[in-house]
């Protein structure tokens, strides 16, 4: 967590939102965007199994953290391309979500983006780095994933395929 001023490097009397006694500067702590795809082939989602922390070894679904200036939903395809060695199409947005996420010693905010996508080109080969593993599993009984905004969005990606939304 920052202490000090981002503009003129004064200790902070608070946590953000908090102006900065000695410049003005206001600092505010913001949710940083992920974008996230949930890859469908009939009833059942594309799941890796996480190969980094936080929380390795987790089912995980393929996204990540949006670029400076990057819309999010050209960053759900940058994350498929980048993690699966794929192209894919958008389809319907799920939704947004806030949650956490753990990264140097500090529980971050993040606002999670989901969108269910279809595969149209391209083999998929998950990159090492990102998954140990993979697998189709079924989106009306889901295991528990590596981040709460996933069960979440998962939850409402079923319902809203069955025309509950």
């Amino acid at each position: 967590m920052t202490h000090h001023c981002h503009r003129c490097g004064t200790a902070l009397p608070a946590a953000p939102p908090v102006d900065c006694p000695a410049c003005g500067y206001q600092m505010f702590l913001n949710a940083r965007p992920t974008a996230t795809v949930i890859i469908l082939d009939g009833d059942r989602f594309l799941s890796l199994v996480r190969a980094r922390e936080p929380n390795a070894g987790r089912w995980d679904l393929p996204g990540g953290f949006c670029d400076g200036w990057e819309l999010p939903a050209d960053a759900a395809v940058r994350e498929a391309r980048e993690e699966l060695n794929v192209t894919v199409r958008l389809d319907r947005f799920v939704g947004m979500y806030v949650g956490g996420y753990r990264f140097q010693d500090e529980t971050l905010p993040v606002l999670d983006m989901f969108w269910l996508a279809t595969i149209v080109d391209g083999q998929l080969r998950p990159d090492p780095s990102e998954a140990t593993g993979h697998d189709w599993l079924p989106l009306a009984d889901p295991p528990p994933m590596a981040f709460s905004t996933m069960d979440s969005a998962l939850r409402d990606a079923a319902a809203l395929l069955a025309g509950k939304y």
